[in-house]
Formats: C-alpha cells, sequence, structure tokens
C-alpha cells in the first residue's frame, strides 16, 4: 500500500523542501550521519522538486512524519511553481492591472449573489491577499438595510465544520436574499457526507432541495426539517487551486462542484503577484488608520515596509497582506526596533 510522508525540514540540492510527498523508500542513515528519505516527485508543484524519484536531506527523524492519505490529499492541492529565472512578459503595472481586474470582478460577484443573480461561486487564491476581506465589504455595502427585514442575510462561517453543521447553516440561511459564505472550510472537501450537502446547494436546477436523509435529535430538538428548499446563494472561499490537483479521487469532486457553479481563480500563482497585490492594497490606503509617531507618514511607513518585504521574501514566513499588517504593527509599537523584532517574529529560522 503507498504510504505517504510530511517532511519539514529537508534539503534537495540548494533547496528548502517542506511538503507531503508519496513515499518511495523511507528514513536511512549513510555512513556520515546524515539522514535521508526517498520521495516521488512525479506529481509535486514544490519548488526544487524534480519529476522523479528524489533524495532528501532532512535535519533529523523529527523533520519526517509519516501520514494518511487524506492529509497528503490536502497537501498537493498543488500551487504552480514560484517565479522562473526568465523576465516577465508584461510589465509590472500590466500584471498589478491584470490583478486588479480579477477581484473588480470578484466584488461585481459578490453584489450579484447578494442581489440573487449569482446563486453559487468557488473563489480561490492564496492566502492573505484579501478573497474575504473584498467579500464582505460588498455584503456589507449590499446589506445597509437588511435591518429592516426580519430575516438572516449573511454570515461567514470560518474553520472546520461537520455535514450536520453545514446541513444547519444552509437551513438557517436558505432563503432569497441571504448569504452563506464558506472561508478556509476546505475540510468539507474531504468528507462524502458534506461534499454531498455542498453540491446540493450549488446545484443549478431551478429547484435546489437538500436532504438530511438519516434520524438526527440535534434537527428534531432544534426544529430542523429533514427536507427544505434552499433559495440563498453560497460562496466558498478557499486555497485550493482547484486547477492543480493531481489526487485523482479529489479530482473527481472538485470537477462536480466547477460544473455547479461559477469559479474565479485569482491567479496570484507566484512570489511577483503576491508582492504586486501587496503592493497594490497598500498605497491605496491600507495603513491609513495607524497611529504612527507624530511626524511619520503612512506613506513612509508603507515605503520601508514593502522594502522590508522585498528583501526578505524568500525568508518570509508567510507573504501576504495579512504580514504586511503585523510589520505595521510591529512598527507602530516600536519605531527604532521594529526591523529586529521582524526579522525574529516574521521570518523563517534558519537554524
Amino acid at each position: 500500500m503507498q504510504q505517504y510522508v510530511r517532511i519539514t525540514r529537508g534539503t534537495y540540492g540548494k533547496h528548502t523542501i517542506n511538503g507531503c510527498f508519496p513515499l518511495v523508500k523511507g528514513t536511512a542513515k549513510n555512513p556520515q550521519g546524515l539522514y535521508y528519505v526517498t520521495i516521488d516527485g512525479n506529481y509535486s508543484q514544490v519548488p526544487g522538486i524534480e519529476a522523479r524519484n528524489c533524495r532528501i536531506k532532512v535535519k533529523d527523524l523529527a523533520s519526517v512524519e509519516v501520514v494518511s492519505e487524506e492529509v497528503y490529499e490536502k497537501f498537493t492541492t498543488a500551487q504552480p511553481k514560484e517565479e522562473q529565472a526568465e523576465a516577465p512578459t508584461i510589465s509590472d503595472e500590466e500584471r498589478t492591472e491584470q490583478i486588479r481586474e480579477r477581484f473588480d470582478i470578484l466584488n461585481e460577484m459578490t453584489s450579484a449573489a447578494k442581489a440573487g443573480d449569482v446563486r453559487a461561486m468557488i473563489v480561490s487564491g492564496p492566502p492573505g491577499i484579501g478573497k474575504t476581506y473584498g467579500i464582505v465589504s460588498q455584503l456589507q455595502k449590499a446589506s445597509m438595510f437588511d435591518n429592516l427585514k426580519d430575516t438572516n442575510k449573511w454570515e461567514i462561517v470560518k474553520g472546520a465544520t461537520s455535514g450536520l453543521g453545514l446541513y444547519k447553516k444552509l437551513y438557517q440561511y436558505s432563503k432569497a436574499g441571504s448569504v452563506l459564505v464558506f472561508d478556509d472550510c476546505d475540510t468539507v472537501l474531504y468528507d462524502d457526507l458534506s461534499l454531498n450537502i455542498l453540491k446540493a446547494a450549488l446545484d443549478s436546477g431551478k429547484k435546489r432541495i437538500i436532504q438530511w436523509n438519516t434520524e438526527s435529535r440535534v434537527l428534531d430538538r432544534e426544529g430542523i426539517p429533514d427536507k427544505f428548499e434552499f433559495e440563498g446563494s453560497v460562496l466558498f472561499v478557499t486555497n485550493v487551486k482547484f486547477d492543480f490537483v493531481k489526487s485523482k479521487k479529489l479530482l473527481d469532486h472538485l470537477g462536480a462542484l466547477m460544473s455547479r457553479c461559477h469559479y474565479i481563480d485569482l491567479t496570484l500563482d507566484t512570489v511577483r503577484d503576491k508582492m504586486l497585490r501587496i503592493k497594490d492594497v497598500m498605497t491605496n490606503g491600507m495603513l491609513n488608520d495607524y497611529k504612527f509617531e507624530e511626524g511619520v507618514k503612512p506613506d513612509d511607513v508603507q515605503a520601508e515596509i514593502l522594502a522590508y518585504m522585498e528583501d526578505n521574501r524568500s525568508k518570509l514566513r508567510e507573504l501576504s497582506l495579512r504580514t504586511a499588517l503585523k510589520i505595521a504593527d510591529l512598527y507602530a509599537m516600536n519605531p527604532s526596533r521594529w526591523r529586529a523584532i521582524a526579522d525574529t517574529t516574521i521570518l523563517r529560522s534558519v537554524a
């Protein structure tokens, strides 16, 4: 039976390796006292891994963990490899405009979902680049007068949820004009029961009937029927890039979801794209509400933060807007030592 491993501190050539891989040969120690593990790199999108069996050097035995196929599948929602050495074919200004256009379309589609014109949408993109922020902003704008009506209108559901929890939420927001946003709820994709319920909610038919086909004391106690018509809209926000999933089982499920609804890939696939997105958002007033020391302008802080992130982009634990805000917090806390503190708290340890 195929086994899988998670490597947390490995090296292959000049590349630092972190990720999950099919196992070819378990951990072994060479005469020099170095540990190695051999993995199958044929389907990996981890930067530095070649499409063949690769012998990965690991720091110690604790750096290698045997994991289940389910865990491997979660980690094999592969992203395209990071930037290649060749020069970009378009300018930064053109690429920024392309990225901005996709976020503008996301805003339009979110507004249409609130109006009931778009009933289901999947939004894919890396963490921390403003997917959910834009959705929430549009829903808030479109819901200014919802408090005049006695109905639930929208909610953001975060984190893991069970099949029963998913069913209850869909019932709660089943009325026309309601929007339910699942953010970072990727566990739904790996549970057959939850996935089938989600498929029913995303169905393109005129009537979407959702059923709970087993007895449930929870539903009985809360007065929730075992069948109802779902007339609301569902937005599923995920870090999973559906087009690059390698797991055949998961790919079939994702294909079924995409066939039922709109799918937006924000295409922030490279370090360059992420940096351009961060710069675009920051230069449009992201730091305006910060209270820096007297005489310090937000534009000057922004320039310093962007320069710091650019200089250390290969060392950052996460290249995202969240990281930029963390650094801004450090700047506001201690303007003279923020770099030293960021080096410790924001950058990966090289030890």
